[in-house]
């Protein structure tokens, strides 16, 4: 997700699958003679521990006087090794670009840092815009509403500029009113960055591309029932679903947890944790799921889940399958985020979409004619417009939509990859980008595979039941058969400035190659062909140590500037943590990025 700022200095820290609080996050330099102490494993001994190496190692993690580091993460590995993701303010500035992680070992000695910046955040010029000046210019370019100026430090592109940042709501250059974040150098008065908030799951590229086509989005349904099998809830501590929620109510406790049944647009009949809060008052809302819920935005354009309406009902039935229930889509969207925490939950032991054992939340019906699908920040949901009627025809609430746009979440909550550059029609380019989009794929496609639903089988397609000409919207096996977006195979030097759907088959095919390797074959029902860009041929390591291994280089090791070469050297990384520098995986990992011309000897230049 593409958020250049920092949300909260209040931190969710993860300690293998523990969330747990830390209090006093904000750090600076440590008082001399400071130093790694034990090897203790409690969150605020790491965090410590790594904020003295961090600026005993000032040469290489690149903090400076006047720096403080304020944990986003602490990762403990089995292994032991430790790993402390920060954002930095300068003089108490935000320093956007400033995000790294330490890495220390068990015994919270130094370990190495990956950090986004390559630079030292120098000491800044004095502002010459007032902060009214810089928020009339932020109205301006983003045609919309200035809230308040905050002074930054822009460390991105190799710079250290002083700017302000502004958030512009109820935008007029984006396709659902929403918000952008844009930031102006604080002397000259030029715009930095202006960009979208929201993150579309169709480009305005794309959508541009269908019209000029004629060609609509229309997803097909499918509404064949499922089992009453598999309908029926699960169970709660050994005890039967009804049984538990039986004494609940028996006993007079609401609210009570329940399990009903949804008639969902795209996968049939499928079972839901619901929420009792009366004797005939049903809320979809999942407190087997730390709360996850889906809301009715009414046809307006919110931003803030409260003012959602709750979907209600008194027999615990949802939907009817078509789109003339409101609750359908809502169906739809429960299912499909509830899929996705279960996928990282039992994946990586991933609890929510921050690790902060808190429910993931979306709002369907969102503004009027919205054409698309978002995850949103600011909102921390997710989005879903009906259609505009015209060339998209159906809520946008297919399940490996969902698993995308959740996944860009989780990039948001990690390593907040970013694109280089917008344009004036919220298009993204470079290489971040790219990568956010690849993970978003990879992941998304992971969730099927881990819901192993009938009525939507699992595939290394991506957007297959939109009804598009093509069949599919991108593939990880050979994203050149996308011509929609015009998806690439392989690195070049162009990529960088490639706009990152298109961008984004590069890591999405090294991926496809570590996991299923080269040529063709049959997975499921669909037939699968994968080149290599030197022709020679990859044998997979399966998918459940490739995506083990992209995920792990996705929260120790890539941070918001990570291009494709970085990422080869993040899975690297990850590979020999987890299998060893000597292991078939570890080689296999180098050997799929060659496959597609990402490699040591070709690695550019440092561009920030």
């Amino acid at each position: 997700m593409r958020r250049p700022h920092i949300r909260s200095l209040a931190v969710a820290v993860a300690v293998t699958t523990t969330a747990t609080g830390l209090a006093g996050t904000a750090l600076a330099a440590p008082a001399s003679g400071t130093g790694a102490g034990t090897a203790s494993t409690s969150p605020a001994s790491v965090v410590g521990a790594a904020v003295a190496v961090a600026f005993a190692h000032a040469s290489a993690t690149g903090l400076a006087p006047g720096d403080e580091l304020h944990a986003r993460d602490v990762l403990i590995d089995p292994e032991g090794a430790r790993h402390v993701r920060f954002v930095r303010t300068h003089r108490g500035m935000p320093v956007l670009g400033g995000d790294l992680v330490v890495h220390l070992t068990r015994n919270l000695t130094y370990a190495g840092v990956t950090r986004a910046a390559d630079h030292t955040v120098k000491t800044v010029a004095t502002a010459r815009l007032t902060a009214r000046q810089a928020e009339q210019k932020a109205a301006a370019v983003g045609k919309g509403d200035a809230g308040g100026a905050r002074l930054v430090v822009d460390a991105r592109d190799g710079s250290s500029t002083l700017a302000y940042q502004v958030r512009v709501s109820d935008s007029d250059t984006t396709e659902s009113g929403g918000s952008r974040t844009v930031v102006i150098d604080a002397v000259t008065g030029s715009v930095r960055s202006n960009a979208v908030d929201q993150d579309e799951f169709l480009s305005p590229r794309l959508l541009d591309t269908l019209r000029r086509r004629g060609e609509t989005i229309s997803p097909a349904v499918g509404t064949a029932p499922r089992s009453a099998s598999s309908i029926v809830g699960s169970s709660i501590a050994g005890a039967s679903a009804s049984a538990v929620s039986s004494a609940a109510v028996t006993a007079g406790r609401y609210p009570a947890t329940a399990f009903g049944t949804g008639a969902s647009l795209f996968v049939g009949k499928v079972p839901l944790v619901t929420t009792r809060t009366a004797a005939t008052t049903y809320v979809l809302k999942d407190p087997s799921r730390w709360g996850t819920e889906t809301r009715d935005a009414k046809g307006a354009e919110l931003e803030v889940f409260g003012q959602g309406k709750q979907f209600t009902t008194t027999n615990d039935s949802w939907g009817n399958g078509a789109v003339s229930s409101r609750t359908t889509a809502a169906v739809d969207a429960q299912y499909g985020i509830t899929k996705t925490l279960d996928f990282y939950k039992k994946t990586f032991g991933r609890k929510g979409i921050e690790n902060n054992s808190k429910g993931a939340r979306a709002m369907v019906h969102f503004g009027n004619k919205v054409g698309n699908a978002f995850w949103d920040p600011y909102c921390d949901c997710m989005l879903y417009g009906d259609g505009d009627g015209t060339f998209f025809k159906k809520p946008l609430v297919v399940l490996d939509v969902t698993g995308h746009e959740l996944t860009h979440g989780v990039v948001d909550a990690t390593a907040a990859l970013e694109p280089t550059r917008y344009d004036d029609l919220g298009n993204q380019y470079g290489e971040p980008g790219s990568l956010n989009e690849s993970l978003a794929d990879v992941f998304g496609s992971n969730v099927e595979f881990s819901a192993n639903n009938a009525n939507n089988p699992p595939n290394y397609l991506i957007g297959e039941k939109l009804g598009l000409s093509q069949k599919f919207l991108r593939r990880l096996d050979k994203p050149s058969l996308d011509t929609l977006e015009g998806t690439i195979d392989y690195w070049s030097p162009a990529v960088y400035d490639t706009e990152v759907h298109a961008g984004s088959g590069v890591s999405s095919h090294a991926y496809y190659l570590l996991a299923e390797g080269s040529g063709k074959k049959t997975i499921g029902s669909v037939t699968y062909d994968s080149p290599t860009y030197d022709g020679l041929p990859v044998t997979g390591i399966g998918r459940t140590k490739a995506t083990a291994i992209y995920y792990r280089a996705l929260t120790r090791y890539m941070v918001s500037t990570t291009d494709f070469h970085d990422a080869r050297v993040a899975t690297l990384k990850a590979a020999k943590d987890l299998y060893g520098a000597d292991s078939t995986e570890y080689k296999t990992v180098d050997r799929s990025w060659a496959a597609v011309n990402v490699t040591a000897a070709n690695t550019p230049a440092a561009r920030n």
